[in-house]
């Protein structure tokens, strides 16, 4: 696993209700979890690992984002819908309530 991921392929496992022996998907599951992080850190305007060092100083909500990103992304492998489509429920909120805003 990349230093980048600051959530583990075991988190996202566990929020997928997969067991660890259900191993066929962890490459597949591992790119979709760095491409939402890589994606919510655009949104924010910082990368998470310089704002948050640890895995523990890292909020709930934005944990929650990341593992519902990529929860999404892997459920949904197909394009089923419309560029724009907008982000799973409740994760641009959680993208709005830390992003760095600039004007």
């Amino acid at each position: 696993m990349p230093d980048y991921s600051i959530l583990t392929l075991k988190d996202v496992k566990a929020h997928l209700a997969l067991t660890a022996d259900q191993d066929e998907d962890d490459m597949l599951i591992q790119i979709k979890l760095d491409g939402a992080q890589g994606m919510i850190e655009r949104l924010l305007g910082y990368r998470l690992r310089d704002r948050f060092e640890t895995f523990d100083a890292l909020p709930a909500e934005l944990r929650e984002a990341i593992l519902q990103l990529t929860a999404w992304w892997y459920e949904n492998r197909e394009a089923v819908a419309d560029r724009g489509a907008p982000l799973p429920f409740g994760v641009q909120d959680i993208i709005d309530a830390h992003r760095d805003w600039t004007f």
